[in-house]
């Protein structure tokens, strides 16, 4: 239902972006993308010197074969062979500026669209937590994949074609106005239809351009969930179920395609009745004109070509606005992306890394998650960690103990209180130099699909194999690794799927011995183990947890006897603290039922 709801809500989006149209300051804050190609614009420029050559020989094919009929009707000073000969060169010219234009669009596309996809990742990886809650995967993947190509698809083609449409249009009009002005306004008396018409279906055929663009966007969402969730859709039996949902999302698109080829068609069609029926109007009036001696044979050939010339730009027109429109679309959808604040700046240069001691300190802390402002999660918390004392949070789901969790690494900004790091305000701390004194054992761990080397390394990136084999054997990982042939290189798998959950454990527990932080939190780290597992990597804790500030969710109060604080929290409040013997011996207490109730539940 959550899913339905979210397609719903992605669809009602992809709609009011299709009633988008050229504005001014649309147009002005797409063409901002091309400060991408700022990098590039020797290249640019002389693909665009190329591509006004091209253009030009390409022109001059009408009055080329206008002289090669005035040779063969003996009207000319110059020869069938010299002029077939130059005939020849022009072609020989024009396939080398071709080439070129194209070598050196291609050059200035490949390279800036990197430089996009590299900038909208970048910023994507440096954005809050609360910007990915209201986005989903595959929306932003489709971003940095399909948006991106639509717009390299400008750079190197649709650009050049509107020049050369506009360019074929001026020229051509001059041309043929200087052949016959009388056979010109006879010709662009059927062009209004078809100038009209373009812009209409032009804008008809974006907005279904765009939605098919957004309904694909949606099924590659589909493909996103299922295959981040395989194990799910395996243990349910659901293959049939998520092939039926994604072969409803692509049916979706097909239709939306299909009409917008049908439209697509029937615009092609009509200017294709408009073009050559004004053609064989053109061919009747001039005919007429060359029978009464009013113009040269050669002439109404020159004409003829130049009038298919502009009759396939005026055509040609619509496409490539309907191009334009989608490009419009796919970099405003970039630079909205970019233009989002940034949590952290990736290339900044960090202020001498202090490692802090690690007292933690929060003051009457209170806040709501921005996508529920109403509800209010914690209600004025205050817990005091001293540095290097460990402390545990439990409570019954929902309590509010993965948030306290949450605002200490800064995920989201409190709404009331105080939290300090060694007396220090929270947020006076940049936030990589906060992050770094921080390390997170989850409850599920999150490998990359690496070796078991790089997954290690990622709590110190470039740190030494000895180093790394030095946390691997801390964390009682060191033993199973060697098992394998491979060792250390040893390929995990996607998420990790290759190793066993324990296993996956002692490898979170190895990358945070390699970053050696201040402040240490576990998240229920041991509660899906096998007994044999918990017994090793409760083992690799307790070395981990050796005088660093430790604060602990949990649900197993078994693993937390020996903390030197539990906090009992309830409703977003605390609600008891102390050892657990004193929490133990309160009768009625929160904490003793709880004890009470996994005892009798192990019994």
């Amino acid at each position: 239902m959550k899913m339905a709801k979210q397609g719903q809500s992605f669809g009602e989006e992809a709609k009011e972006e299709n009633k988008k149209k050229f504005t001014r300051d649309g147009v002005k804050k797409a063409l901002s993308i091309f400060r991408f190609v700022k990098p590039y614009r020797l290249q640019y420029i002389i693909g665009f010197v190329f591509l006004i050559l091209s253009t030009g020989t390409t022109m001059s094919f009408g009055l080329l074969i206008g002289q090669i009929t005035s040779v063969i009707q003996g009207k000319s000073a110059f020869s069938l062979n010299q002029v077939t000969l130059f005939f020849v060169g022009v072609l020989i010219a024009q396939a080398l500026f071709s080439f070129f234009r194209i070598y050196f669009f291609s050059q200035v596309s490949e390279r800036a669209m990197a430089d996009v996809r590299r900038a909208t990742y970048a910023k994507i990886i440096t954005l809050p937590i609360s910007f990915f809650e209201q986005r989903r995967v595959g929306e932003l993947t489709s971003r940095i994949s399909s948006d991106v190509s639509q717009l390299q698809s400008v750079f190197t083609l649709t650009l050049a074609e509107l020049f050369r449409q506009i360019a074929t249009l001026i020229i051509g009009t001059g041309i043929i106005l200087y052949v016959s002005w009388k056979l010109t306004l006879f010709m662009l008396a059927t062009f209004p239809v078809m100038i009209i018409s373009a812009l209409f279906f032009g804008r008809f055929i974006r907005k279904l351009s765009k939605q098919v663009q957004d309904l694909l966007a949606q099924a590659n969402v589909v493909v996103e969930e299922t295959l981040q969730s395989v194990h799910v859709v395996k243990a349910f039996t659901n293959e049939n179920l998520e092939i039926n949902r994604y072969g409803s999302a692509l049916q979706r698109v097909v239709n939306m395609a299909l009409r917008a080829a049908k439209y697509r068609g029937i615009f092609v069609s009509f200017v294709i009745f408009t073009l050559f029926g004004g053609i064989i109007g053109v061919v009747w009036y001039g005919g007429s004109l060359v029978l009464n001696n009013e113009m040269p044979f050669a002439d109404l050939l020159t004409f003829l070509v130049y009038t298919t010339f502009i009759g396939g730009s005026v055509a040609g027109m619509g496409d490539v606005y309907s191009q334009l429109a989608q490009t419009l679309g796919a970099s405003e959808r970039i630079l909205e992306i970019l233009a989002e604040p940034s949590e952290v700046k990736a290339n900044e240069e960090l202020p001498l890394f202090i490692p802090v001691q690690g007292r933690v300190l929060f003051n009457g802390v209170r806040f709501s998650y921005p996508a529920r402002p109403d509800i209010e999660v914690l209600k004025g918390i205050s817990i005091d960690v001293p540095a290097g004392r460990k402390v545990a949070l439990v409570g019954q789901s929902g309590a509010g103990k993965s948030t306290i969790v949450q605002l200490l690494m800064r995920y989201y900004p409190i709404a009331g209180g105080h939290i300090t790091i060694d007396g220090r305000e929270l947020d006076s701390f940049n936030i990589t130099e906060l992050r770094k004194n921080i390390a997170i054992v989850p409850q599920e761990v999150m490998l990359f699909g690496g070796t078991i080397l790089e997954n290690i390394q990622y709590g110190k990136p470039g740190a030494t194999e000895a180093e790394v084999r030095e946390a691997a054997r801390k964390a009682n990982a060191l033993q199973f690794i060697e098992s394998f042939p491979e060792g250390l290189q040893t390929i995990v798998g996607e998420r990790g799927i290759k190793l066993s959950g324990g296993q996956r454990q002692r490898i979170a527990i190895a990358r945070a011995i390699l970053k050696d932080p201040a402040i240490l939190i576990l998240d229920e780290a041991t509660s899906s183990l096998d007994a044999e597992s918990e017994r090793l990597v409760q083992e690799a804790l307790d070395l981990l947890m050796q005088n660093r500030t430790t604060i602990i969710i949990a649900h197993r109060l078994a693993t937390i006897r020996k903390v030197d604080t539990i906090y009992v929290i309830r409703e977003g409040q605390i609600a008891e603290s102390g050892t657990h013997d004193e929490l133990a011996m309160q009768e009625d207490g929160i904490y003793a039922n709880l004890v009470k109730l996994q005892f009798e539940t192990i019994e």
